[in-house]
């Protein structure tokens, strides 16, 4: 009877133990889901195993479009009408010439700096047409398609590239840093990746309105992906869940860095997951897809789940008029991108077949286009200066005691050294 009881007893132990055991498991378990894993599920294991980053399968790449233009899945195509589509098509060419005209002129002295975008050109439509007007952006210093789908002026281009008294930034900027208020989007800012927690900052005050409607998109490129600001902007946007698009613009090259030798694991979209952030890849030389990637991307972006954008492209141009990429990698490689993958060449074929483009249309747009950029451009070139007095405004309403003392010295030592500073050139002061 006694060792009959005492087995009872034993299993009632062994029972209370289990249930203590199953009870601890589970209450471990829902608070790292909870606290630790962002509400995902996990398990125990008694399996000692080390992923092995090596054989994680990579994020695949969404496209619509083969590489010479064909659909290949008729229900992925966003069947754009014909004044989008031409419009996509003219944007997209324009920023070409655009950047071959001012390229040269860099080249002959007549500007500072350029910056171009040639085999980019895809990703900055694509994405731009997908957006409301009203979204907020912030570039890097290679989206001047955006600013082209928005309406910016080719004066205004111009101007900004020349830094004259009609640049709306008063020349304080270097080329290529464009800004313009009434297009949503902010100034462009030379140091690498600073636009990224920026823009999360404003995504953040988006969210707090009352039935917002807008997202805010961040573009960069794969080297910014590399520094410090843009992990904590990807961390800052998943724990506060704004309502935000970083689009990455992966050319396989950080200036002369490949990318490569930037990073280990798969890609920037990799990278996604990890922080908590709604990830695709997309072929970004494939307009169609990057179109349909980032409006589904703002579709989510506007449930305050931040999204990630890849755009898998390449960089046909230099890093800028500053550059010589031939040091870093071969005229044939360049060749053969352009040759066997280029999203103007894509978009053409996808009009073409339409019948909503012909040669005859290229032929008279090309000649169009030109005529338009080289007469803005010799306009703004003969423009006056911005007066250095402008150099003290537009910070504060009234301008404070040591600025003004600043300004008085200035004006002293070039009324001392008057030969070494010609005001010909500059716009009138308003002082």
């Amino acid at each position: 009877m006694h060792r009959a009881l005492l087995h009872v007893s034993r299993r009632a132990q062994a029972v209370r133990n289990l249930a203590s055991t199953v009870e601890g498991d589970a209450f471990r378990l829902n608070e790292y889901s909870s606290k630790y894993l962002g509400h995902r599920k996990a398990a125990f294991t008694e399996k000692l195993e080390i992923i092995n980053a090596d054989d994680t399968p990579a994020i695949p790449i969404y496209r619509v479009t083969n590489a010479v233009g064909d659909v290949i899945d008729k229900s992925q195509d966003p069947n754009f009408d014909e004044p989008t589509a031409i419009k996509m098509y003219k944007t997209m060419t324009q920023l070409n010439i655009m950047d071959r005209i001012l390229y040269d002129s860099q080249r002959q002295g007549r500007i500072s700096f350029y910056m171009t975008s040639f085999g980019e050109e895809g990703n900055h439509v694509g994405s731009a047409a997908a957006l409301e007007s009203h979204d907020l952006i912030y570039g890097q210093y290679r989206e001047a398609g955006v600013l082209l789908w928005r309406g910016y002026s080719m004066e205004n281009f111009m101007n900004q590239c020349y830094g004259n008294a009609d640049d709306l930034g008063k020349g304080r900027q270097m080329p290529m840093h464009f800004g313009a208020k009434e297009r949503n989007f902010v100034t462009i800012s030379s140091p690498l990746t600073t636009q990224l927690p920026q823009a999360v900052g404003s995504a953040y005050a988006f969210k707090q309105q009352k039935d917002n409607q807008r997202i805010v998109v961040v573009y960069f490129g794969d080297g910014a992906a590399s520094e410090g600001d843009a992990h904590a902007a990807f961390n800052f946007a998943a724990t506060l869940k704004c309502p935000i698009i970083f689009f990455c613009r992966n050319n396989g090259y950080a200036i002369s860095t490949p990318t490569s030798e930037q990073y280990g694991g798969d890609g920037i979209a990799g990278k996604g997951p990890a922080y908590g952030l709604h990830t695709i890849r997309v072929d970004g030389n494939d307009l169609l897809a990057v179109y349909n990637a980032t409006k589904e991307a703002r579709r989510v972006a506007l449930t305050n789940r931040p999204v990630l954008i890849e755009a898998m492209t390449y960089r046909l141009g230099h890093h800028s008029t500053s550059d010589d990429s031939t040091a870093y990698r071969s005229a044939e490689e360049v060749e053969t991108w352009g040759d066997k993958d280029h999203p103007i060449t894509r978009f053409n074929k996808y009009i073409t077949e339409r019948g909503w483009w012909n040669e005859e249309k290229e032929k008279d747009w090309q000649k169009e286009v030109k005529k338009r950029v080289l007469t803005e451009f010799s306009a703004a070139e003969k423009r006056k200066k911005a007066h250095y007095h402008d150099l003290f405004d537009d910070v504060y309403d009234e301008l404070p005691l040591r600025l003004r003392r600043q300004r008085d010295e200035l004006d002293a030592h070039i009324k001392e050294y008057k030969e070494h500073y010609p005001m010909d050139g500059l716009k009138e002061t308003h002082h």
